[in-house]
């Protein structure tokens, strides 16, 4: 067994030789050391978990991998031979692929198109080869037994279909060192199920896998090894057979965090918000709900339950077919996402790199977008507050940047999405609309926002939390709202249902008779 306590895990002599090797990797940013003294090794027909809190080095290291970073100092070995890049070029023909947590892809070209972009076959005369690309294309599918053509366009495909196309273009570069960074953020269970029959089927093929996530359950069930970075550097490696989730969690924050979930006494006002019948005429149907300040509300469902939707109506996207909305007891109407700001909502999207924020702002141009005309004075904006409000939500989510500059895509997706979370906090909101708050977020990062998610109910804002995790729902909310397919199946009260009797109610609807009684 590996010992915690040190920082390489003991060799197996007869394991096969790694395909990949990261010798004293360092890498340093102004103001910034983002690694040190890294080391890391992949061995063919192996998944390594790559593990850590966001700011930890797990992107600084997977760009490094890619050839979009050089390291300062240390050494790339792939298949025992050094490896320099100049670029993302030199890491794929190195046989280095990446799948990212977003997609990167053309939504307006085929399949095929998307898996031979930037080295399609030519034929004579420098034209691009159709014919074989697509014959290629079709045979990469295959291999992956995916449900759909090489012609297809890849925006008629499903988020897991697109994750599967892009295998297929790390297995056109003939890539045996495979990193997959946090790629069932956006899948459902069965999705995930697919997902690692071909994470098995890679393994026969003897790649190398590197998985970074901040699921424990997926680590535990698709992982071989695993490597702990914190802070930048490692701290611990080896099999995942000699190790549980308390110790890599422990590794992983430097301290035991054995309440992820806030001991709360919820204090309810008045109420502040009233849906009635609320209704879209494709995505939901017949939402109501009524929520106190203070109070905390979670809606659970499975992907495609409509909960996202009714919330993005309620904060005035989309078309209202039908209902009403009632604030502090008066109509209101909302119609637009100004008329919601307007009204006191606040609305934290769960795709937060393109409804959320704007990447290539720095952080104080995004923690202040939402809430402008509090920052400006006799028309122009006042640099002073700004800074002053960024540094305020700043170090209370408790975020890791370089400066308050510092452009918002550089950042780990943890610390993009506190900033998104800021930027409304910002607005000064009465109803915060949380959808998937801690998505992508660490588990020490979960614990601090779960925490932030109490003392903001304690204060009397009351919040709308939208969740496919099951035990943050039955943690955080006061109510739960189950949906299936548009509509509410079940409401249960704080402690009141099992987690079976909440999944029963997302998968199979209301077939117990109780209904949507609220």
């Amino acid at each position: 067994m590996t010992s915690l306590d040190s920082t390489r895990p003991v060799e197996d002599s007869s394991a096969a030789a790694p395909i990949l090797a990261l010798n004293g990797v360092c890498k340093s940013f102004p103001g910034v050391r983002a690694l040190h003294n890294v080391s890391l090794t992949l061995r063919p027909g192996e998944v390594t978990a790559l593990i850590g809190e966001n700011g930890a080095g797990k992107s600084t290291l997977v760009k490094i991998l890619t050839g979009i970073h050089r390291p300062d100092e240390g050494v790339i070995l792939v298949s025992g031979k050094p490896l320099v890049c100049s670029g993302p070029r030199d890491a794929w023909a190195a046989g280095i692929a990446a799948i990212h947590q977003e997609t990167v892809m053309f939504d307006d070209l085929s399949v095929a198109e998307n898996i031979f972009m930037g080295h399609m076959p030519l034929a004579a005369g420098g034209r691009v080869d159709w014919r074989k690309m697509k014959a290629r294309s079709r045979h990469l599918l295959k291999r992956l037994e995916a449900d759909f053509d090489a012609g297809a366009l890849l925006k008629t495909l499903s988020v897991a279909q697109k994750h599967l196309v892009e295998v297929a273009r790390a297995l056109s570069h003939d890539a045996r060192i495979i990193i997959m960074d946090e790629p069932t953020s956006a899948l459902s269970a069965r999705e995930i199920g697919d997902l690692f029959a071909i994470v098995e089927q890679l393994k026969k093929h003897d790649c190398a896998i590197l998985f970074i996530s901040h699921k424990f359950d997926e680590i535990f069930r698709i992982a071989d090894r695993w490597t702990c970075l914190r802070d930048g550097e490692e701290v611990g490696a080896g099999s995942m057979a000699d190790v549980t989730q308390a110790e890599l969690v422990s590794l992983m924050v430097g301290r035991a965090v054995d309440q992820v979930y806030p001991t709360r006494q919820a204090k309810w006002g008045a109420v502040v918000l009233e849906a009635e019948d609320f209704s879209n005429a494709t995505e939901f149907d017949g939402v109501s709900f009524t929520l106190h300040a203070g109070q905390i509300i979670g809606f659970y469902g499975l992907v495609g339950a409509g909960r996202s939707e009714a919330m993005q109506g309620l904060f005035g996207f989309g078309e209202i077919t039908r209902g009403s909305i009632k604030i502090d007891g008066k109509p209101a109407n909302i119609h637009s996402p100004s008329d919601a700001i307007r009204a006191g909502l606040a609305y934290v999207p769960e795709d937060r790199q393109v409804q959320g924020a704007v990447l290539p702002f720095g952080i104080r141009a995004n923690m202040t977008l939402a809430s402008l005309g509090a920052h400006a004075r006799h028309g122009f904006i006042s640099y002073a507050k700004e800074l002053a409000t960024t540094r305020k939500f700043g170090q209370r989510l408790s975020v890791k940047a370089a400066n308050w500059e510092q452009t918002l895509g550089e950042l780990s997706g943890g610390n993009q999405q506190k900033v998104v979370i800021g930027k409304w906090l910002a607005s000064a909101p009465r109803i915060l609309i949380l959808d998937e708050p801690t998505k992508g977020i660490d588990i020490g990062s979960k614990a601090a926002v779960h925490e932030f998610m109490g003392e903001l109910a304690a204060e009397g804002i009351a919040i709308l939390l939208v969740s496919s995790e099951l035990p943050e729902v039955m943690g955080m909310a006061d109510e739960i709202i189950v949906m299936h397919e548009g509509v509410i199946t079940r409401r249960f009260a704080r402690g009141e249902a099992t987690a079976e009797m909440i999944v029963s109610a997302a998968i199979a609807g209301d077939d117990t008779g109780h209904g949507a009684a609220a």
